[in-house]
């Protein structure tokens, strides 16, 4: 069986403002199938808080959906509710098996959530996951060292590199959001 492919995602601070960026490139095997999937989103609840998801789509959509009531049981707190749905991510038999990553971005955080349990909080406010995620993850820390571009702007850039190289990514970003300043 064909494995598919689908979805780069990367997200950025830079001067109090966060961006989260993805393609919409859905491949199987060696065919594109989709080119604009949107895989980010804007949350209803908390202060601005952003997601993207790479992965199975009714995996992430169902672990989304567990974190959602974990952000309404933390009050809107991005921390608290990342690590609640981590611990129920990694206890209970159905959802141990979720094939997915979420990204999750707010004015102050930026936290990749993993089926390991893991919620990650990196040294440098950089995230990137998906199949051209590494080649976006360096793409965005060499543009926000480098470079004096916007964080939306370097998410948007480091998509379009990861699709120079990555077969399953397609260059162009479907969705960019962002959340502080004066967004």
């Amino acid at each position: 069986m064909e494995r598919m492919h689908g979805t780069t995602i990367v997200a950025v601070r830079r001067d109090g403002v966060t961006a989260i960026a993805g393609d919409g490139q859905v491949t199987l095997g060696q065919t594109i199938m989709k080119t604009s999937a949107v895989k980010v989103r804007r949350l209803e609840q908390g202060d601005g808080i952003l997601v993207g998801f790479a992965g199975a789509v009714a995996d992430a959509l169902t672990l989304l959906e567990k974190f959602e009531g974990a952000l309404s049981g933390a009050k809107g707190n991005l921390p608290r509710a990342a690590i609640e749905t981590a611990k129920l991510w990694r206890t209970d038999r159905v959802l141990r098996s979720l094939e997915a990553m979420l990204v999750l971005a707010d004015r102050d955080h930026l936290l990749l959530l993993s089926g390991n349990g893991e919620v990650l909080n990196p040294d440098e406010p950089v995230i990137a996951v998906g199949s051209g995620g590494p080649y976006a993850l360096a793409a965005a820390k060499a543009l926000l060292r480098y470079s004096s571009l916007s964080a939306p702007q370097i998410a948007e850039q480091a998509i379009r590199i990861a699709g120079e190289i990555d077969l399953y990514t397609s260059g162009q970003a479907t969705s960019v959001l962002s959340v502080g300043g004066g967004s």
